[in-house]
Order: structure tokens, then C-alpha cells, then sequence
């Protein structure tokens, strides 16, 4: 007897720790709204209204986990909200090579003097290097959703070439052999493609002091056979007229100025964003910059009393010269590499070998640029644009313009390789034709406060290619029986005793009004009859009122701040917070790109695991390069670690 009585005296207690333990591992309870409950992963919301003056009204949960505790949330199929990722193909057009429209005509006439014509076409055909090219994407916050992208670059895609070079004295005898070279550029860049289109620009500096001199004398000629100076000069748009390249570049005529930079990022600009240059949408465009100098940036016009911002606008008249040089400041490298990115234009910077260290460090900012060493005289400039165009053309990297404090993108891929994809947004060593797969890995990291921006289109783009995959996003970051028109949606609701809106199967209150039906105020803290107290405690076991972390106020409990507003307590009982997770990285979770603490427990993203998140939940770092076994069939992989067996061990 003594020891059936001792057991059902222990029992209440163990139930009770364990459902105190299930409180803690489970990051659905704590939720009290439908919004944040499905912005939290794998968790659904009970709309079904329930009486509140009954005990099951406190023992059930609105959120809960559906996979675990249904049964014990007893709430009807259709009041339960948990929305599904879903992903569909908007456009998605198989991967294929260019074919140009060819037209023939025929003729033919008799001895009756009577005759046709006949006109065959073939239709033409864009090339399509990357697929899908469209797609729709509904997506719940913090759940991660893959899809395939594959890129292939095409044969015979058309290419634009457009040489942009500092004409100051010191680059004459480069203009000379450029000119010389002009044929042989074209013949080289003709065997990549049949459709090859080249242009011609120069450059000098801002037209003002201290860049220039203004002595009359010295800008009407400022060295010997120089002709005044610009600060930039479309001489010849893009065409596939070789001969008239080498003739533009044989007339343009040097100048001179005085200070060692130029006025290079005035011309990129113009170069870059003005339509009379003729670049076209689908094509490679190249802009290859050449000189023996540095370049000014932003700021620098200031020396020469010119503050206004440049506007990243075209200013070219009918001659083609740049009209707001001495107007506005030069560029930014921010906004040299908005543009080039924006104009899908890979930059190529051929400096000589004083300058390429320079050059060097500004390719890494400006978006699929490269740079290489130009000779003394520019004899190589072939070779240079050739191995340039061979290093761009033989990789591919994946980027994409989606709002990283919202949305976060992440790429993968096994390259040409057959093992498995590692994270990487770049591949090298492809050859026309090769077709990379990319698994593009897209997570919602946080609603944003605006609605309107729940609904966002962005671009996943292969850098130097004008073609993109489209994603229309839509985030799920609230439920259908919030919005006005659900049968579950009541303004001013005789749930929430006409002072407050009934949604999802809960009140919310109005300003001057709370608890759970609304039917507290300043002068009531106490409500009506029911089960108010009961409200602010787990379960009859317990003799503490919010966990002892809050008040009760009208039956809700009403949980402590904390000096730092970062730190939040939270759940219905103040059960939960977001700061007594296990620390690890000498961070929480190990860091936000780790995982999150949610109800004390750390929530992990995809890819970690442990109960700091600071494990790798793949085994990809413990297989090597030439055994696909998990660390060679010789030990366990821990935390990403491979732990070889004891080789003394002889298994007795």
C-alpha cells in the first residue's frame, strides 16, 4: 500500500518534468499568434474557436507541432494552418545554341519571257544559356528550398568588344601598334565566334586645373603635336567593320596633361551606360581598358571645384564626347561596379607592369573583371585580350541581387565533377558546350516589417551573361484567417467582447482593452468568472504564476523584460527565452549563420547540428579525394571531423 501510495505521489512529478522538458525542446508553444507561429519552422497553428471557460481551453496548444503532438491538440483537419513551401516552373526553356535568320532568293524565268521569285527563310533563334529561366517560389520563414539551375555557354555567341585607351602622350607609341594591330585582334576574336563586333574610345582627363593646364597656349596644344585635351571620346561604335577600327584608332590624335592620374572612370561610366556605344543585350560585351596610369575616383574632382556627384548617366553629343566632365565629380568604384554589373559587362584591365598591382586589387571590386600586363608599346595587346577572353569565358560564377538581410542565397554545385555538390557559386575550366548544374539554396531569413515586401522578384545571374533566372518570391509570414474577408476574421467579435478582432480562433484586443476574451481593463485587472488564474500556470501541479519570470494580469501572463532589449523572455507561461542556450564560437548557437536560440534550445540551420549548432551535419569534409568512403572506412565523422579507430584495437 505504502509503496502504490509513494507511486502515484511520484508520477504527477515525473509527468510533470516532462512536460517542462517537452516545453523546452519544443519551439511551437511558446508562439501566441498564427503569424509567429508558422514563422517558425515545422510548427502549425489551431484556428478552431474553443470555448474559453473550459479546462481544455488552457491544456490545448494553438501552436504545436503537427508531426508530434496532434493527437494530444485534437483540432479539426480543416482549422489547422501549415503552410507548405511551393515551387513552380514560370519558364523554362531547354538550354540551346544561337541560329541566325538566313534568307535565299530564287529566281527563275522561261523562254516566255514569264518568271518568279521565291524568298526562303530560316527562322532565328536566340542561344539560351541558362535554365530555368523563370520561377514562383512561396516560401516559410527559416525553411530552406533547393532547386536546380544550369548554365551552358553557347557556340557562336556573339561577342562585342569595345577598346577604350588613354590617349595622354606617354600611350602614342601603344596607339600606333593598336592600330597596326587592329586586323589581327579581329582575326583572333573571330575564330571564338563568327559574330564578332569591335569599337574604339579614348580618354584624357577633366578639362580644368590641376589636371590640365588652362594656359591658353598649353590647351589649345599641350605638348608638341598634341591636340587639346577631353575627358572622354566615343570614336567608333560598335561594329564588325575591322578596316574602319584601325582607321579610327590611326587618326585619333595624343594629348597631354599634368597630373600622373587620369580621368579613366569617366570614360568606363560613358563607356558602360551609353547606348550610342551599341552594345548589344545578348552578347558578350568585353571592355577592355588600356593604359600606363592610375585614375581618379570619386572625390578627386573637388581639387578642380567640382562637388556634384557624378549621376552614372550617359552625357555624350553628336560627336560623341562626354559633356559633363567638368560638371560633375568621377565615379565611385561602388558605382563603376553597379553599372558593370547592372550592364552584365566583364572589364578588362590591360595596364603595364607599374600599374598592374594597382589594377590587381581593383578588379576584386568591380563584378567579373580581370586584369593583365600590357608591354611597354601594347605588342601583345592580342595575346592579352585573347587569354583574357579564354580565362572569363572558361568560367562561370552565379550571383544574384536578392536583399541579403532578408533573403539568403546560397549555391552549390559539384562543378564537372561526380562527387557530391560542395557549397560553391563558381566553376572554372568549362569549354563551350560543358553544362554545370548549380543548386541554388534559397532561405527567408526574417519577415520584413513592410507587408509589401513580402512579395519581392530577384535575379540569379551567371556574371558577364545578360540572362538571369527570375524568382518571384512570396513569403509566408502570415495566415489566410488574419485577413479581413475569413469566415475566422471578426472586427469587433462577441468572442472578444465587442472590444477587440477575432482572429485565427484568438482576440486581439483593442488599446484599452486585454486578456483573453477582452475582457479586462484599468478598471477591471480580474475579468469575469472562469479560469483566469488557471491561465498563468502549466498545470495543477504548479504554484508559481508565469513561471515566476512575468505577472498575471487578466490570466495572461505578462513575462519581465530584460536589461537588454535583445534578450526576450516569451510563452504563454514565460517559459521560454532567447538566451539560455548552450554558447559555442563564443557565440550563442554558435552565431546566426549557425542556428538560433529559441524556448532555450538552439534551433540549427540546414547544414548544422549539435546543441550549439556547431557541428556540420554533412559528412562531405570527411571524405577525401580518392576514397568515397567517410574517412576512409577508418573512423567515425564527428562534427565534421573524421575520429580514426585506434589501430591497437584488436576487437577483443
Amino acid at each position: 500500500m505504502r509503496a502504490w501510495l509513494l507511486l502515484s505521489l511520484l508520477v504527477p512529478a515525473v509527468l510533470t518534468q516532462g512536460d517542462k522538458k517537452q516545453l523546452n525542446q519544443d519551439p511551437c508553444s511558446p508562439k501566441t499568434t498564427c503569424h509567429e507561429c508558422i514563422q517558425t519552422p515545422s510548427c502549425a497553428w489551431c484556428s478552431e474557436p474553443w470555448p474559453i471557460d473550459e479546462r481544455k481551453y488552457l491544456e490545448k496548444k494553438r501552436c504545436f507541432l503537427p508531426n508530434i503532438n496532434v493527437e494530444q491538440n485534437q483540432c479539426g483537419e480543416a482549422f489547422i494552418v501549415n503552410p507548405s513551401n511551393d515551387f513552380r516552373y514560370l519558364q523554362n526553356t531547354a538550354l540551346t545554341n544561337a541560329s541566325r535568320k538566313i534568307s535565299i532568293k530564287e529566281s527563275s524565268s522561261s523562254s516566255s519571257h514569264s518568271y518568279y521569285n521565291r524568298t526562303t527563310s530560316f527562322s532565328s533563334q536566340e542561344a539560351v544559356q541558362i535554365s530555368p529561366q523563370r520561377v514562383s517560389l512561396k516560401l516559410r520563414i527559416n525553411e530552406a528550398y533547393r532547386f536546380s539551375v544550369s548554365y551552358s555557354q553557347a557556340q557562336d555567341y556573339p561577342v562585342d568588344l569595345y577598346y577604350l585607351m588613354d590617349l595622354s602622350k606617354s600611350m602614342e607609341d601603344d596607339k600606333d601598334k593598336l592600330s597596326q594591330l587592329g586586323t589581327l585582334l579581329a582575326e583572333s576574336m573571330q575564330e571564338i565566334t563568327s559574330n564578332f563586333r569591335l569599337g574604339f574610345g579614348s580618354f584624357v582627363d577633366k578639362v580644368v586645373m590641376p589636371y590640365v593646364s588652362t594656359v591658353p597656349k598649353k590647351l589649345a596644344e599641350p605638348c608638341t603635336g598634341c591636340e587639346a585635351p577631353y575627358g572622354f571620346r566615343n570614336h567608333m561604335a560598335l561594329s564588325d567593320n575591322v578596316g574602319e577600327f584601325s582607321g579610327e584608332v590611326s587618326r585619333a590624335a595624343v594629348s597631354g596633361n599634368l597630373d600622373a592620374p587620369e580621368g579613366g572612370f569617366d570614360a568606363i561610366m560613358q563607356a558602360v551606360v551609353c547606348p550610342d556605344i551599341g552594345w548589344r543585350e545578348k552578347a558578350r560585351k568585353l571592355l577592355v581598358f588600356s593604359t600606363d596610369a592610375g585614375f581618379h575616383y570619386a572625390g578627386d574632382g573637388k581639387l578642380g571645384g567640382i562637388v556634384k556627384p557624378n549621376d552614372g548617366e550617359c552625357h555624350l553629343d553628336r560627336r560623341g564626347e562626354y559633356t559633363y566632365s567638368t560638371r560633375q565629380d568621377y565615379p565611385s568604384i561602388s558605382q563603376i561596379n553597379l553599372k558593370v554589373r547592372q550592364n552584365a559587362i566583364n572589364v578588362i584591365f590591360a595596364v603595364t607592369n607599374e600599374q598592374i598591382g594597382v589594377y590587381d586589387r581593383l578588379k576584386d571590386n568591380v563584378e567579373g573583371a580581370s586584369s593583365g600586363v600590357l608591354s611597354e608599346d601594347s605588342s601583345n595587346v592580342v595575346q592579352l585580350v585573347r587569354e583574357q577572353y579564354d580565362k572569363i569565358s572558361s568560367s562561370v560564377q552565379m550571383k544574384d541581387n536578392a536583399t541579403s538581410d532578408t533573403v539568403k542565397v546560397t549555391y552549390y554545385s559539384s562543378c564537372k565533377g561526380n562527387g557530391p555538390a560542395i557549397q560553391t557559386n563558381k566553376c572554372d575550366g568549362l569549354k563551350v558546350g560543358d553544362v554545370v548544374k548549380f543548386e541554388a539554396e534559397i532561405e527567408v531569413t526574417n519577415c520584413p516589417t513592410d507587408p509589401e515586401q513580402w512579395k519581392q522578384s530577384f535575379k540569379i545571374y551567371p556574371v558577364g551573361i545578360n540572362e538571369s533566372l527570375i524568382v518571384d518570391l512570396e513569403m509566408l509570414c502570415n495566415c489566410p484567417c488574419e485577413r479581413k474577408g475569413h469566415p475566422l476574421y471578426k472586427e469587433r467579435a462577441p468572442e472578444c467582447s465587442r472590444f477587440g478582432t477575432f482572429k485565427c480562433g484568438i482576440c486581439e484586443c483593442d488599446k484599452l482593452h486585454f486578456g483573453r476574451s477582452c475582457e479586462c481593463d484599468s478598471e477591471n485587472t480580474h475579468g469575469g468568472k472562469g479560469l483566469l488564474e488557471d491561465g498563468c500556470r502549466p498545470d495543477n501541479t504548479s504554484t508559481v504564476d508565469c513561471s515566476g519570470r512575468g505577472q498575471c494580469v487578466c490570466g495572461v501572463c505578462e513575462c519581465e523584460t530584460r536589461p537588454d532589449p535583445k534578450e526576450v523572455i516569451s510563452g504563454t507561461h514565460c517559459e521560454c527565452d532567447n538566451f539560455s542556450c548552450e554558447y559555442a564560437l563564443g557565440q550563442i548557437c554558435s552565431g546566426p549563420d549557425h542556428g538560433t536560440c529559441v524556448c532555450r534550445k538552439c534551433q540549427c540551420k540546414p547544414g548544422w547540428t549539435g546543441d550549439a549548432c556547431d557541428c556540420r551535419a554533412s559528412t562531405a569534409t570527411c571524405i577525401g579525394p580518392t576514397n568515397p568512403e567517410v574517412c576512409s572506412g577508418n573512423g567515425d565523422c564527428v562534427c565534421g571531423i573524421c575520429e580514426c579507430y585506434d589501430s591497437n584495437e584488436d576487437g577483443g
